[in-house]
């Protein structure tokens, strides 16, 4: 019961902080600003997923947070070699 109740109090804050990081996101100043909020996005994304793979008892979602994982990690390199040297490919 307390397990649940936990549970349900950690999707709301953590969708409240993904829905503060997409407008971050949406209204960021610059460029870096609005890095920084996508690859925080990709974390609460993570922390979501894991969530889900509590609550429903099932390694899909652990296994689905994992590559996302490691999409948000190549995407921010990504970008921020972007960002700083105009091309990604040297």
């Amino acid at each position: 019961m307390i397990l649940q109740t936990a549970i349900y109090l950690a999707f709301v804050i953590m969708s409240l902080a993904a829905l503060l990081n997409l407008w971050r996101l949406i209204l960021g100043p610059d460029a870096p600003d609005r890095i920084l909020a996508l690859d925080t996005l990709f974390i609460n994304t993570i922390a979501l997923l894991v969530l889900l793979g509590i609550h429903f008892g099932s390694a899909v979602y652990f296994e689905s947070a994992l590559v996302i994982a490691m999409m948000g990690f190549i995407g921010t390199a990504a970008f921020c070699k972007y960002i700083l040297r105009g091309d990604i490919i040297e």
